[in-house]
């Protein structure tokens, strides 16, 4: 059990304050989505909770350990952090980058191990990579090389996985695998994720718990079914919705109107109207004709 928590957290660049004073609790072996319009704060919040970002007041604990007094490779062994737009430098292999994440458990005296080697190996095996090895991430397609970074990650063996927006600049068919992928390891290896998603939709679909964040404090967090209302999206993110069960997962999809979804919705309206009318216009014609003839006979 991995137990990660924020009291009184205040993040701050330079003299502009991001987050004030905000307090969370990371649910264990869950997945949590931080979500939020850009520039609310939620990629700052994760970069405080994983020591990327010193903060000007209040505490992380990692079982209840403040993280900025923890040792680095003990931190590393029990929290993995992928940030956004990780690269690669050139040349270097799927293997050997993978094999990266061992290094908070080798020492000056003990550097590679047939456990470190295993371990690797697992990491592959689990994000579908072992043929890609001997392959230079730089020529990898972006999925590839995302999932690539998540099995460093896995390769350090933590409880905790930490991502920064990880779909961000994939194709759909890429964001689904690799989220598909943290739903494996979250069910399958009760990992427990954090990440920063932008998709509203698709927090809703993989996320057990979401913290929605607004202007550096959290303006709701619970499960997606609970939190996720018309109301809090037009609040946090501005904008009108219809909210709908999923027809494929049950949970909550939400449908923006904008003002092109108001336009088509008025043109149905009107369309629907017109026709009405000429039906009713038809009727009403074919009814005095109908009059007309009884009349005369």
């Amino acid at each position: 059990m991995s137990e990660l928590r924020a009291t009184g957290l205040t993040l701050s660049y330079e003299n502009t304050c991001i987050i004030d004073n905000l307090s969370l609790s990371i649910p264990d072996k869950k997945i949590t989505a931080l979500v939020g319009p850009n520039g609310c704060g939620k990629s700052t919040l994760l970069r405080g909770i994983s020591r990327l970002l010193k903060p000007k007041q209040g505490n992380v604990l990692l079982d209840s350990h403040d993280i900025w007094k923890m040792p680095t490779k003990e931190l590393a062994k029990q929290l993995g952090i992928l940030p956004q737009g990780p690269v690669a430098p050139e040349g270097l292999t799927v293997h050997e980058l993978v094999a990266q994440g061992r290094y908070p458990h080798q020492s000056w005296f003990q550097q590679w191990s047939e456990e470190d080697e295993r371990v690797t190996h697992e990491a592959l095996q689990i994000t579908g990579l072992v043929e890609f090895a001997d392959r230079p991430v730089d020529t990898l397609s972006g999925g590839q090389r995302q999932r690539t970074w998540i099995a460093m990650t896995l390769a350090q063996d933590s409880d905790l996985i930490l991502l920064d927006e990880p779909t961000t600049f994939l194709d759909l068919a890429y964001q689904i695998e690799v989220l598909d992928l943290l739903h494996d390891l979250n069910v399958e290896r009760h990992k427990t994720i954090v990440m920063v998603l932008h998709d509203l939709n698709h927090a809703c679909r993989y996320a057990d718990h979401v913290v929605a964040v607004h202007n550096g404090k959290i303006a709701a967090e619970g499960h997606p079914n609970e939190v996720v209302t018309e109301q809090l999206v037009r609040d946090v993110f501005g904008i009108g919705c219809r909210i709908i069960p999923d027809p494929v997962t049950g949970t909550a999809l939400i449908i923006p109107i904008g003002r092109a979804g108001k336009r088509i919705t008025e043109k149905i309206i009107l369309n629907d109207l017109s026709t009405d009318v000429l039906a009713l216009a038809s009727g009403a014609g074919i009814r005095g004709k109908l009059d007309e003839s009884s009349i005369l006979h």
